[in-house]
């Protein structure tokens, strides 16, 4: 897979070929993957000559990094990991933003839904070009929430306590985008959209910070649940 013309930044004026092929590309492998995918049906929604994607792109796998990249962009542009707070603010205001940000690009009905919709299929049918987007954007957002909750538990960064709180984190936000279809039918009064995200968003920060304030270290053994019933002698 040749992702070289992907390393760079993408064009302030790209061509307009190009430009529609990226975006209606975004659509279609959102909607059935790469593997489903197809440079015919690409070009036909973008009305472009088959050609175009060689012109543009050199080939299928290139113009998936392309789009996947070109996504990711318009997702953090709109919705930045921090959504303006300062850098000197308490990490408590810090991980909230984090939080809602994380929610917000994931519930967005824009084209900017692309990027959530296309790493739920890379987490489940990796590409080549996974690689190429964790070093570029997911390792620094990863830098990030490790940092902030180190600042929050008073332990460094790479502590393990810090490690497995950065997963519960993220696991819970990607929860309402993994199991949105049971969540709707098992409580249908709950909103899964944006206009419910300063709602989760609070939740999953207050009852994260809860849980870290009386977190044990990893190796503090689990103690059993005492019985209530009476010993047999």
């Amino acid at each position: 897979m040749n992702l070289k013309s992907v390393t760079g930044p993408v064009s302030d004026a790209p061509d307009e070929t190009r430009r529609q092929i990226l975006e209606v590309a975004g659509g279609v492998f959102a909607e059935v993957g790469f593997r489903h995918a197809t440079i015919r049906e690409i070009c036909r929604r973008a009305g472009a000559n088959i050609a175009a994607v060689n012109y543009h792109f050199g080939d299928k796998e290139t113009l998936y990094a392309e789009v996947l990249r070109h996504s990711q962009q318009k997702a953090f542009a709109k919705y930045p990991p921090l959504l303006g707070v300062a850098a000197d603010a308490p990490p408590e205001d810090k991980l909230r933003a984090f939080i809602q940000s994380f929610l917000f690009r994931i519930f967005d009905g824009s084209s900017t839904a692309w990027f959530g919709k296309m790493m739920s299929r890379e987490m489940v049918e990796p590409t080549e070009a996974m690689d190429l987007l964790v070093k570029e954007r997911l390792q620094p957002m990863a830098d990030l929430l490790c940092g902030i909750l180190a600042e929050i538990l008073g332990c460094p960064p790479d502590a393990e306590k810090v490690r497995l709180c950065c997963f519960s984190v993220v696991s819970q936000c990607v929860f309402y985008h993994h199991c949105r279809t049971m969540i709707s039918r098992l409580f249908p009064e709950q909103r899964l959209d944006a206009s419910a995200v300063e709602q989760l968003a609070g939740h999953i920060a207050r009852f994260s910070l809860a849980a870290m304030k009386h977190l044990p270290d990893p190796e503090t053994p689990i103690s059993r649940p005492v019985s209530s019933g009476r010993q047999r002698h």
